[in-house]
């Protein structure tokens, strides 16, 4: 009789402390919401925003078209980073690499992580490090929720032309806050979506105002932000506080 007691008692009390933590689980919001896809959407949306769908790797000579150092002012870009001769850079979704070895260049005691999910990608980006023989850049196998870096050992992360295809941006940048020193920055290069005259898919475009919003709400705050390239916003933020 008394063991029965004691098993009726101990289910009301395991009973009882479940109870606020499935409130609280309840009470949290959700992060993602969902809709009727986009042709070009995957029906996901974060913060009003419906996330694009990822170009592939068969994308990669797009990638490399030869118009596009004009196109984009990708050497203007670069200098826009104001990278040191120190500087650690992760250049997250690498894809061939065009950002990556062109930044090693400019870092030669620094070094350039090149985050990629896409297996072709990271092959892509291993043959062509071995062949420039880039002793300063690093092929990392990232996830799609983070960039597998360790926690404070990056100056800069970039993502040129990727934000907007994250499939989880929230928890992308929570990642790199951590994988970014106290002084780190990060960039988001993006198709103006401002302007209608840039002929580029509208999901595959980002406002200032978007990129403020999401921005903020995972801990990063304006640092530099410019419109001197052809097509592309430069957002730079730092860490708040």
């Amino acid at each position: 009789m008394k063991l029965l007691l004691l098993i009726s008692t101990l289910a009301v009390l395991c009973s009882c402390s479940s109870r606020p933590n499935k409130a609280a689980a309840a009470a949290q919001p959700a992060v993602y919401s969902y809709k009727k896809p986009h042709p070009d959407g995957t029906g996901k949306v974060y913060l009003g925003r419906e996330i694009a769908h990822v170009m592939s790797a068969a994308g990669g000579n797009w990638l490399e078209r030869n118009s596009r150092d004009i196109e984009e002012g990708v050497e203007q870009a670069i200098d826009l980073m104001q990278l040191q001769p120190d500087t650690k850079v992760a250049d997250i979704g690498a894809g061939t690499g065009y950002y990556t070895f062109r930044m090693a260049d400019k870092v030669p005691q620094g070094r350039v992580f090149a985050v990629e999910v896409q297996p072709e990608f990271i092959t892509a980006l291993e043959a062509r490090r071995t062949q420039l023989r880039a002793v300063n850049v690093s092929v990392v196998q990232g996830t799609e929720q983070g960039p597998n870096l360790p926690e404070g050992s990056i100056d800069l992360a970039i993502m040129v032309d990727v934000y907007h295809e994250l499939a989880y941006p929230q928890e992308m940048l929570q990642a790199l806050y951590k994988a970014l020193k106290p002084t780190g920055k990060i960039l988001l290069l993006e198709y103006r979506k401002e302007d209608p005259a840039i002929p580029i898919k509208e999901l595959h475009k980002l406002s200032v105002v978007q990129a403020n919003k999401e921005m903020a709400a995972n801990g990063f705050v304006p640092d530099r932000l410019s419109d001197a390239l052809p097509m592309q916003h430069f957002l730079l933020y730092r860490k708040r506080g």
